[in-house]
């Protein structure tokens, strides 16, 4: 008879239990007497499980699971796995159904007297192809005779890296329901590992009353093999393995170390249960060893550490000190053997070490370290040691000084081992005396007051230069109330700043910096008592390299202890900020002076640069101080005709120093009439230059050549060199005798509301003068004069006035005339 393959869906019609392979897989529940046998085969390989008591065979129909399979391609192999579930009185059977829809199942079911099945619950797999539900064990982790967990392999399972890796399955289960309870793997990275092909329950192996269990990888280690160890809790399974046993460590020839799995037998009949394990071709046995659980105790002679009482001489100096009593005792499990169990401890002072104190506060006598290790064999008895411990300065003695006791077995392979889910890390602690009242609890009142020490205001900007910048503060801190521990000052300060020093040197006060941005001053080291105060002077320097428009500094006073009022222990300053640039311009010309003769006939016709005039070249120095800016502007201004329409200067190059630091926007503006190709006809009016003192871009009409500096380096000179020719024949043709010819340069930063230049502009004179040219008398003089003349005639009138000179006799003279004409008329009458 021909048949398809297994799995294929095809052809399978007619078949029930021919092929079903009827024990594929057994249980035994003995609650019930009946041997379950799992029939992968059955109904054309949908697979069922087969129920026996004594002689009574009880065949699950197809029907019995076809609702819950859901099995299209008949392949679900269900009975790969059997087992049971306990409730207290009531049993739940349990089948795999590993290839169920692809990704797998496990089926939850029970079986009534009259043989008839009731599907309970049932759990399908995560991914495809993980052969989830090929591997059942249920665990009583308590010992109550109820399954508390059901696990459930997956030894396919695949990686997101798509790494065979395998997963086990935890469920909780209540009245047969499933809960997942999350899941088990091996450490990565694994591959091919086959974690949880066999899992088997232990009857607890660390002997602390709970049931544990073993998890097989036996293609793990390159098919050597691994075991895995996970101890149970409460009612649960510690999901971090205890002990990885490799194969290859027990014989280098082992294969498939972990392919199945036993543990229900003490094999040397020392009360332990010990564990069978399968290899290709052999088995290995494993004897359980005994548990030993360490513990341990400190005390403290004194039990307070006074750091103002220092009774003990280290290395010739006085300092406070006490001494740790240290105790070790062991309990076993099983009492026989009794130990000891051989271990070596550490000794770490301050092991946490807080940011306040980056060092311990104590250190051992006997080591001058922080650190002390020691070994010790450990029994049932106590073992005591005694330690010395001196008290270091440090800026901490408010928190308790902490001892921390770890320990370590020193050989794991002998008998006992160390539990490694008992204690093996201890923490112990001694206080300090703080002389804070009857509640030992100091509650102090600092008072932080700031000002700025430096000329600075929150309003005027400051002005950095090379000459000024500091940035100095005046801090004063007070203690009001109890004593405060600790005080310390911590200044957070914007990136434009660096700490630089405090000042003036004393023991009162300690700054370091030990984060970015901030500094962090010790204040009355080692207490801060009420009423006192302490006075100091904290200096910065500005950063250059973070130029910002305001300097920040943030200060708070704080101590280990209480702050009653808070409030006062805040200070911010905000300084607006501006740079000085340092950059300097400079320029060099080759003439300073043109004389116009106008003996020289004007050319008409330009053929070289020689027919315009004399050359006039000057050089444009930038030089830079200590900033690094990115970016400077320069301008260059040249007045090149007149308002008449005459010609002024001709450009004929400009030029910038290699490497690209500088570059110049001028090509438009070089040689426009690309003198020496051809001839030009060119012509000029008798143009009136009198009254004007300078032609400049005021004046006159200019063009502009603008230029950039980008990422100047400190301390260094930057060149343009302009060559221009002066046209003759404007200055010949025209009337004037002197007149100033002025070039400008302009300079100016990126952000010239924070850097700031104090000289942007400088001029660039050639001074032309016209012999021979009657020079016309300026408004000036004209109008000067007129007010002289003014004045002088008003100061005459004025003194004649003074004298008399305009008082009015005429009347009086008239009358004395008339008097004496009636006198002679009256003599002539008389006669």
């Amino acid at each position: 008879m021909l048949c398809s393959h297994t799995g294929t869906g095809k052809g399978m019609g007619n078949f029930e239990m021919e092929m079903s392979q009827v024990g594929f897989s057994a249980h035994y529940s003995s609650k019930q007497d009946v041997m379950m046998l799992g029939a992968v085969g059955a109904y054309a390989w949908s697979g069922t499980v087969v129920h026996q008591t004594g002689s009574k065979v009880d065949i699950l129909p197809f029907s019995a699971f076809e609702g819950t399979l859901q099995d299209k391609n008949h392949s679900s192999l269900l009975g790969y796995s059997v087992t049971t579930l306990s409730d207290g009185s009531t049993e739940y059977f349990v089948a795999g159904a590993p290839r169920s829809n692809h990704s797998g199942q496990v089926i939850v079911y029970t079986v009534n007297a009259q043989k008839q099945s009731a599907i309970i619950d049932s759990e399908r797999g995560k991914q495809i192809g993980s052969y989830f539900g090929s591997v059942l064990c249920p665990l009583d982790v308590d010992r109550d005779g109820v399954t508390d967990l059901l696990l459930v392999g997956a030894p396919m399972f695949m990686s997101d890296l798509k790494r065979e890796e395998g997963r086990v399955y935890l469920f909780s289960v209540t009245k047969g329901i499933l809960n997942e309870q999350g899941f088990l793997n091996g450490p990565p990275p694994t591959e091919n590992a086959r974690f949880g092909m066999a899992i088997s329950a232990v009857p607890d192996l660390d002997l602390d009353g709970y049931n544990d269990v073993v998890v097989g990888a036996p293609l793990e280690d390159t098919g050597k093999g691994v075991i895995y160890i996970y101890n149970g809790q409460l009612k649960a399974l510690n999901k971090q393995f205890s002990q990885r046993i490799f194969g290859s460590k027990l014989d280098p020839q082992l294969q498939y170390f972990g392919r199945s799995l036993d543990s229900y037998m003490d094999l040397n009949d020392d009360t332990l249960p010990d564990i069978s394990i399968g290899t290709y071709g052999k088995v290995v046995q494993l004897w359980s060893r005994g548990v030993a659980s360490v513990s341990a105790k400190a005390s403290f002679n004194p039990d307070k550490i006074n750091i103002f009482n220092k009774p003990c001489d280290i290395n010739g100096r006085k300092l406070s000190c006490f001494t740790t009593n240290l105790c070790f005792s062991a309990a076993f499990r099983p009492k026989n053997p009794v130990g000891p169990i051989d271990i070596s401890y550490t000794l770490t002072l301050d092991a946490d070490l807080h940011a306040s104190r980056v060092m311990s506060r104590g250190l051992f006598t006997k080591t001058n370290e922080r650190f002390l290790t020691e070994k010790a064999k450990i029994s049932s008895a106590s073992l005591c040691r005694d330690y010395q411990i001196y008290i270091q300065e440090a800026p901490d003695f408010v928190n308790s000084l902490s001892l921390k006791v770890e320990i370590e077995q020193q050989n794991a392979d002998v008998n006992p081992v160390l539990d490694v889910f008992s204690g093996s890390a201890w923490e112990f602690f001694i206080p300090f005396t703080k002389d804070c009242g009857s509640d030992d609890v100091c509650v102090s009142d600092l008072v932080l007051s700031v000002k700025t020490a430096t000329k600075a205001s929150s309003s005027a900007p400051v002005l950095v230069s090379a000459n000024n910048r500091e940035l100095s503060f005046e801090v004063v801190v007070k203690n009001k109330k109890e004593n405060a521990y600790n005080t310390q000052v911590l200044a957070t300060y914007s990136d434009n700043l660096y700490y630089s020093s405090v000042s003036p040197p004393t023991d009162e006060v300690k700054c370091t910096s030990t984060q970015t941005q901030a500094v962090t001053c010790q204040v009355g080291y080692p207490v801060l008592k009420q009423d006192q105060e302490v006075n100091f002077r904290i200096n910065f320097d500005y950063n250059l390299d973070q130029l910002q428009n305001r300097a920040e500094v943030k200060f708070e006073a704080k101590s280990d202890g209480k702050e009653e009022i808070p409030a006062d222990n805040k200070v911010d300053i905000s300084i607006p900020v501006r740079y000085d640039a340092g950059i300097v311009l400079s320029r060099q010309s080759n003439i300073d002076f043109y004389v116009a003769d106008a003996a020289v006939p004007v050319v008409t016709t330009v053929a070289s640069l020689d027919d315009i005039g004399p050359e006039f070249n000057f050089t444009v120095k930038v030089s830079t101080s200590n900033f690094p800016i990115n970016l400077v502007y320069l301008t260059i201004a040249l007045p090149v005709t007149t308002k008449g329409g005459n010609q002024l200067l001709y450009i004929t190059s400009v030029d910038t120093q290699t490497g690209g630091a500088v570059s110049c926007d001028s090509s438009s503006l070089v040689d426009p009439l690309k003198i020496g190709v051809k001839s030009h006809k060119v012509s000029f009016s008798e143009e009136s230059l009198r009254g004007m003192q300078k032609l400049d871009c005021k004046s006159a009409k200019c063009e502009y050549i603008k230029c950039i500096l980008k990422d100047t380096e400190v301390k260094s000179d930057y060149f343009v060199k302009v060559k221009t020719r002066i046209w003759s024949g404007t200055f010949i043709s025209a009337t004037y005798q002197t007149i100033e010819l002025t070039s400008t340069v302009d300079v100016e930063t990126s952000d010239p509301n924070l850097l700031i230049i104090d000289l942007k502009h400088l001029p660039v004179v050639v001074t032309v003068s016209k012999p021979g040219e009657k020079g016309d008398v300026p408004v000036g003089v004209v109008v000067g004069s007129v007010i002289a003349g003014l004045l002088l005639l008003a100061l005459a009138v004025g003194l004649l006035w003074k004298f008399g000179f305009f008082k009015r006799k005429y009347q009086q003279l008239q009358r004395e005339a008339d008097d004496d004409a009636q006198s002679h008329a009256h003599v002539d009458e008389v006669l």
